[in-house]
């Protein structure tokens, strides 16, 4: 079976039960590495995060965080490699000014942007990738459920 976005999106779950649903866009080379070193380590990070592994954060089309808030995603990581050591050069200062794009658009669609986070994680930093899981998780479920906020 091909894994898509589509079918990485969790069903949500009723009302009185809900959880966030978390899409976590990480970069092969450094955050996927770091975020396996992590599940290796036995460090525990939320459950309501699920990864989705990209070859670099500079590739992530827009249009992957849109489907995914789409399909019901609550909120959102991009997680890829320190400024200065991406695997493709320029990948993460390309990211960064997307995100910077995709946080106005988000505020005009009145949704909140802090449902959107960038982070850099090394493929030594499994407790800071456990980490930023946890307070993004954190972060939404103080948010609530994704809606239109305006």
């Amino acid at each position: 079976m091909v894994t898509t976005a589509e079918n990485r999106v969790p069903e949500a779950a009723p009302p009185d039960e809900w959880q966030p649903r978390i899409v976590a866009f990480l970069c092969n080379w450094c955050s996927y590495t770091g975020a396996d070193l992590a599940g290796i380590s036995r460090i525990e990070w939320d459950p309501t995060v699920h990864i989705v592994r990209v070859m670099c954060t500079g590739r992530m089309d827009p249009t992957f965080v849109a489907k995914a808030l789409e399909l019901g995603a609550d909120g959102v990581i991009i997680s890829g490699c320190h400024p200065g050591d991406c695997h493709y050069q320029e990948g993460n200062y390309k990211a960064l000014r997307r995100v910077h794009l995709l946080r106005r658009l988000l505020k005009d669609f009145g949704i909140d942007p802090q449902r959107l986070r960038l982070v850099w994680v090394s493929a030594s930093e499994g407790v800071e990738w456990a980490k930023t899981a946890n307070e993004m998780a954190r972060e939404i479920r103080s948010l609530g459920p994704m809606r239109a906020d305006a």
